[in-house]
């Protein structure tokens, strides 16, 4: 059986007095797609920057692509593909700059399917990132993220700020993506439809651990709820 694209054991994360992680357990097998379900602030922003290294947990061990995630290599790096919750891009360049820029550090940088992707989201390509609107700013950070095809892609909260075609768009293109079964995807959200439309996996965090993870027809089999109901019995149960 190959090593899992991540691997969380005990995670434990603590901001002053708040306890947010209090020991999480999660291997995501490669080639799976994962929704990390979670209620706002319920800790999946936390989680997710533990499992990239961004963040040093108290306790646990996080390993990403079987490496460390606190010391990843060069080569690990070059794989992954991350878009964060509040997306931070440089408000004075212009997009087909900053395209151009983040894909000059890529030597396998998909320059057709970016191409695209700008084409069916109406990015903007000669605007300034700064007046850019919410939803594009977000489109645009996918769209960097992506677009070096990363063998694992990590999305947090990636569809909140989108339109419901652009949310449309953005599941197809997760599935798109994932379909060889080659790539990994873990996205958080709170919304349990993203998650019935592209996920095979769901891991459900509540009061600092997963409180469930497995396949998604699995829960509605063991609940006999469909998966929103079964998440809000979860949570309320």
């Amino acid at each position: 059986m190959s090593e899992p694209a991540i691997e969380l054991q005990g995670i434990i994360k603590s901001y002053g007095p708040k306890a947010v992680l209090t020991g999480v357990d999660l291997s995501v097998p490669k080639g799976s797609v994962v929704g990390l379900l979670g209620t706002n602030g319920s800790g999946k922003t936390t989680l997710i920057k533990c499992a990239l290294g961004l963040i040093r947990p108290q306790g646990g061990s996080a390993r990403l692509l079987g490496e460390n995630a606190w010391t990843l290599s060069a080569a690990a790096k070059s794989r992954i593909g991350y878009v964060p919750q509040v997306v931070g891009l440089y408000p004075w360049m212009r997009v087909r700059h900053l395209i151009d820029y983040t894909a000059a550090f890529y030597p396998n940088w998909n320059h057709a399917m970016v191409a695209d992707l700008v084409r069916e989201w109406s990015i903007p390509m000669d605007d300034r990132i700064g007046p850019l609107s919410v939803g594009q700013a977000q489109k645009l950070a996918i769209l960097l993220a992506v677009g070096h095809e990363p063998d694992l892609l990590i999305l947090d909260e990636p569809a909140a700020s989108l339109d419901p075609l652009a949310r449309r768009q953005f599941l197809q293109m997760i599935i798109d993506m994932a379909e060889p079964g080659r790539r990994t995807v873990l996205f958080s959200t709170h919304i349990t439809s993203d998650l019935e439309r592209v996920a095979d996996r769901v891991a459900i965090l509540k009061s600092g651990r997963i409180a469930w993870h497995g396949l998604l027809e699995d829960l509605k089999e063991q609940t006999h709820l469909s998966l929103e109901d079964s998440f809000l019995e979860m949570h309320h149960g």
